[in-house]
């Protein structure tokens, strides 16, 4: 029974994903001119999701791809990636910020915050750092579904920040860049999963933020 509820909680999250990332997904126009209008950024936070794991692989590559394209276009100065080993034992900050240094992002504009295990987390925390590190116009760059989750949120923890979604348009126009990580880095031994230590309404209790410390 907890297999079939558990099936059927990811089968009701997929679709919810599905149907909120495109209701959310911004066109090339609208995204640039929210660029144009606030860009260049001191900053900007990359949530990490789960590495090695087919379908949420590509979620990750994505906003990879994106923080490469305003770090090269000049949107961004510097990158904050963030994520911990939550349910595959790579720590999720660590291996994005090895692809963006294959792509060509300088090592001095890379930072990595690896304690976030949920979106809410992602976001404080990272904000945090970008303070104590002394950046002031912040901006969260993930996909379209996420920012628009995260806006609430940020709202009431008073992060101040802004939101530069990617446009899945302009993610096509872009090259493949060839990469090669050694993935073994961010590979933490004796990993335990979140579901092996938190049953769903703790994980849920995290995604609303409930567990982020020194708020």
């Amino acid at each position: 029974m907890t297999k079939i509820r558990t099936l059927i909680y990811m089968f009701l999250f997929s679709t919810f994903i599905i149907n909120s990332f495109n209701s959310c997904a911004k066109k090339p126009k609208s995204t640039l001119e929210i660029l144009d209008s606030n860009a260049p950024y001191d900053v900007i936070i990359v949530p990490g999701v789960p590495y090695d794991d087919d379908y949420w692989t590509k979620i990750l590559m994505s906003r990879i791809y994106w923080s490469y394209y305003l770090h090269s276009n000049g949107y961004a100065k510097n990158i904050i990636y963030s994520g911990s080993a939550v349910y595959t034992p790579y720590v999720e900050a660590k291996i994005m910020a090895m692809y963006a240094k294959e792509m060509g992002i300088p090592e001095t504009n890379i930072f990595t915050e690896t304690n976030a295990e949920h979106s809410v987390e992602n976001v404080f925390y990272s904000y945090k750092l970008a303070r104590k590190l002394g950046f002031k116009k912040i901006a969260l760059a993930t996909d379209p579904f996420q920012s628009k989750m995260m806006q609430g949120p940020s709202k009431r923890m008073k992060v101040n920040i802004d939101f530069v979604p990617f446009s899945i348009e302009i993610l096509d126009t872009m090259k493949i860049i060839e990469h090669n990580i050694t993935d073994e880095k961010a590979y933490v031994e004796n990993f335990i999963s979140i579901e092996e230590r938190e049953n769903f309404f703790q994980r849920l209790r995290g995604t609303l933020g409930k567990n982020v410390k020194n708020q």
